[in-house]
């Protein structure tokens, strides 16, 4: 079962009018390489359930065929939480162990051996865990010499912190769990697994050393992308790769005497006009068009919409259908809302959003 009802609030702007596990990584939905990561894996049969723009996930997924394998969707009117959401689906998840994984979040995680490990350790659950350097974060989870879960803490201080293993919100189940599940909202992390450490159910971590980004601030989000593009994070990248590092989509349109140093991933039907220069880590979104002049160092631009002439982009994030105007600037860590228009000349400060749909003036100084 993959969870994606949640609403991606901590990534907004860009989550306003999408739910989180359609937010672009390397151009395609994080959830799409979730989708190819199952595959691989020989799954076959997916749930999800859905709540926030659930027609954008089910008109891009459909039935799950173009992967290989079936899905079925699970509408929550309400949201039931984690747990509560597995619950609903009982009749469909009832017979058979089964898995349960994040739809929002990016990982090349070993699923064959995770499964293998679960079956091998005999106990009724089992929670992948993963070293991370900053345990505030996270929810931590604490086990003994043995793989057991003896303990949480939730986002404990670096000081106060049991452990540095965060949970990564992927779960292995034998079936007999749902039982423990009341109809309703319910949630694994506060409510089931704490219910197991009091009842003396026996439960596993899993730890690895594969790759894990839970997506979950714009920051992760930016390292996310740039993680895939230099290999860290193993995920299939769209277009023809050129060298070592730049991958160029269908139709698109490179004119002479302009700059790419990679890593970049450009997407289809694009134009990079005469004299652009390409800084990367940088991806570019289907059916962009990059004027004459312009510079872009580091970021994300999502698709389609326009970059002007002589317009400087560092290290930002551009939504859909966004219009940077002539000789604006985005500075470092901003983030422009889909359909948002940059005024010719403008600059916008570090760190400051712009909201979807918003205009601001040109030769403005917009600290937001």
């Amino acid at each position: 079962m993959i969870l994606a009802a949640g609403l991606g609030t901590r990534l907004r702007p860009l989550t306003e009018e999408i739910s989180k596990p359609m937010v672009p990584i390397v151009n395609r939905p994080v959830m799409e390489h979730i989708v190819e990561l199952l595959a691989r894996h020989g799954f076959k049969q997916l749930y999800v359930n859905l709540h926030y723009h659930p027609d954008v996930i089910t008109a891009h997924f459909g039935d799950g065929s173009r992967w290989g394998l079936s899905i079925t969707y699970s509408f929550e009117e309400e949201l039931l939480g984690t747990a509560g959401g597995v619950k609903k689906l009982e009749r469909e998840l009832g017979g058979e162990r089964f898995l349960v994984i994040s739809g929002d979040a990016l990982t090349d995680l070993d699923l064959t051996s995770l499964m293998a490990f679960h079956a091998g350790h005999g106990a009724l659950a089992t929670i992948v865990v993963t070293p991370v350097s900053d345990p505030s974060k996270y929810g931590v989870v604490i086990l003994d010499d043995h793989s057991r879960i003896i303990a949480f803490q939730e986002k404990p201080s670096r000081e106060e912190a049991r452990s540095h293993l965060a949970n990564s919100g992927i779960y292995v189940f034998e079936p007999e769990v749902l039982e423990m599940i009341p109809t309703g909202f319910y949630d694994f992390g506060s409510q089931l697994f704490p219910r197991f450490l009091e009842e003396g159910i026996s439960f596993n971590g899993y730890r690895h050393n594969d790759y894990w980004n839970d997506v979950g601030s714009l920051e992760e989000y930016k390292t996310g992308n740039f993680d895939a593009l230099t290999g860290k994070v193993r995920v299939s990248i769209p277009g023809v790769r050129i060298g070592d590092d730049v991958w160029i989509g269908d139709e698109t349109v490179i004119e002479e005497d302009v700059v790419m140093v990679g890593p970049i991933c450009i997407g289809a039907g694009c134009l990079v006009k005469k004299g652009a220069k390409l800084f990367g880590p940088l991806v570019v979104g289907d059916r962009t068009v990059i004027d004459e002049g312009a510079v872009l160092y580091r970021g994300i631009k999502w698709g389609d919409g326009y970059i002007g002439k002589d317009a400087h982009l560092m290290d930002s994030i551009v939504g859909w259908e966004a219009e940077i105007g002539n000789g604006a600037s985005l500075l470092r860590d901003s983030v422009v809302g889909h359909r948002a228009v940059i005024g010719e000349g403008s600059i916008i400060h570090p760190s400051v959003s712009i909201m979807p749909g918003s205009v601001i003036e040109k030769n403005l100084h917009y600290k937001g």
